[in-house]
């Protein structure tokens, strides 16, 4: 009788469950990917697999991406109308070699993100991050007016209270502070480190929520993982580089840390700095601080600057390029895809993570088989499990159909950037994952430039000094156990 009993127990939790997982996963719109590979957590893994999606499968809900989208409408209509006559009559770009790729990749991020197209702007590149906080900490003592900050991880150690006494300094000044940070990023990072901040006229703020987020709304997917500083309105910090030790090397697990950031001074910032408007005010919706007034002042010194470069030829033509999961067009995969799928000579890409979406799997594959030279670099070492192995298994497959994949031997590759042909680079924050497509709210730089495409391209290849080619034999000689965790991973891909 009790094993009847336990059995019909049992029956009841497996009907019930699947149930409830068909319908809290197709409650939403979802991609088919991600629809079976919920179903399959959901399914197999009763009770602990919806606390899993608890925390990681819950999409923004619908007010919140109204917000989203609202301050970025309020700001962007009316330049992208302005700028779409101009680069359909070629005049941002007529004196460019590649003319035909510029014109089709600027017009594709126009088109999917009002991506308006800057001129003039001058370009450092840092890949060592020691250099590159020593000149940001620089900038902001040197800081008149404002400085706004923008970061997926601001942590509370010695680089980040480093920042943070440059930024105190700033405002003790009477320089306009205000730190956008995301709190799953900052984890140890909460609004007590930056009272002395606030007391001295600063404000910060964790993105589209308050402090007590994660008890209020237990998600671990939809991340600010943006990383741009404005100051002053004349010089942008865009890449890959966090705040925290082990982005300087300071972190033993990880020993040398390879990252790419670009130091932007030129139009560029301006549409850096709408960026970063539209993020503040955007959470400032949820919480008590400020926002910032973006009135139609503000937006005709912008359009009368934007028009001050637009007759330089010297300089580095740039677009600004967001995406997240308040914007379907998925701007920054569809310019990889863009870049990929026009390359005629090279494609070389950086990325610390490799889960490409099929699109973006099937352009590799498709340029490689063409005979252009495709060259993923990924980490030597995991720095998230899962995430590493499902990377390893993409490595395998892309290697099996004609793609080079190296592995950075010299310490922790993070660096997200791609460069191909003549000119056309993008550096930016977003990984070459479903995460970064879809999931997170990211940003990159898309140049058009020879000097600096260059400059990329000799960075990758001395990259390759320190890389070992992984070849079909490589993976052959791996464990079972090892492959099995890779395929498992694999499964989770559009999830992870």
């Amino acid at each position: 009788m009790f094993l009847l009993l336990l059995s019909h127990s049992l029956w009841i939790i497996i009907i019930s469950n699947t149930i409830l997982a068909i319908w809290t996963v197709f409650r939403d719109r979802r991609d088919i990917a991600v629809t079976w590979a919920w179903l399959m957590v959901l399914t197999f893994l009763p009770i602990i697999g919806f606390i899993f999606y608890l925390f990681v499968g819950r999409k923004l809900s619908k007010d919140q991406i109204f917000n989203i989208r609202h301050e970025q409408k309020a700001v962007m209509d009316d330049f992208k109308v302005q700028q779409q006559n101009l680069i359909r009559s070629r005049s941002l770009l007529t004196k460019r070699k590649n003319l035909e790729r510029d014109l089709l990749l600027s017009n594709l991020l126009l088109e999917t993100d009002e991506a308006i197209l800057t001129q003039g702007n001058q370009v450092q590149l840092y890949t060592d991050g020691n250099e590159k906080f020593d000149q940001l900490i620089q900038d902001i003592n040197q800081a008149t007016t404002q400085v706004h900050i923008e970061y997926y991880t601001f942590s509370s150690d010695h680089l980040g209270r480093r920042v943070l006494h440059a930024l105190e300094e700033a405002a003790r000044r009477g320089v306009e502070v205000r730190v956008l940070y995301d709190l799953g990023g900052s984890r140890g990072t909460n609004y007590r480190f930056f009272q002395y901040l606030e007391r001295l006229g600063g404000e910060a703020q964790a993105f589209i929520s308050s402090s007590k987020a994660l008890f209020s709304s237990p998600r671990l997917n939809y991340h600010l993982h943006r990383k741009l500083v404005i100051i002053d309105g004349n010089i942008g910090y865009i890449g890959g580089f966090n705040i925290g030790d082990q982005y300087v090397g300071e972190d033993p697990k990880f020993g040398y840390w390879r990252d790419t950031h670009l130091r932007v001074t030129g139009s560029a910032t301006a549409m850096m700095q709408i960026r970063f408007m539209m993020d503040w005010n955007t959470t400032c919706r949820r919480t008590k601080k400020t926002r910032i007034d973006i009135d139609a002042d503000y937006m005709r010194t912008q359009f009368e600057r934007l028009a001050e470069y637009e007759s330089r030829s010297q300089g580095v033509p740039m677009q600004i390029v967001s995406s997240g999961p308040d914007n379907e067009n998925y701007a920054i995969r569809r310019g990889y895809q863009g870049i990929i799928s026009q390359a005629r000579q090279y494609v070389y890409i950086q990325t610390p993570y490799l889960i490409p979406e099929d699109s973006i799997l099937e352009s590799l594959i498709v340029a490689a088989k063409e005979g252009v030279d495709v060259r993923i670099m990924i980490p030597c070492m995991p720095d998230h499990p899962f995430v590493y192995r499902a990377t390893e298994y993409f490595a395998k497959y892309l290697t099996d159909n004609g793609v080079k994949v190296y592995k950075y031997n010299h310490g922790f590759l993070h660096a997200k950037t791609m460069v191909s042909g003549n000119n056309i680079a993008s550096v930016g924050s977003a990984n070459l994952d479903y995460r970064s497509a879809k999931l997170n709210f990211e940003v990159n730089a898309f140049t058009y430039d020879h000097q600096l495409a260059g400059h990329l391209k000799a960075i990758f290849e001395a990259d390759l000094k320190q890389s070992t080619l992984l070849t079909t034999d490589y993976f052959a000689n791996q464990s079972r156990w090892l492959k099995l965790k890779q395929y498992f991973c694999r499964l989770l891909a559009p999830i992870l």
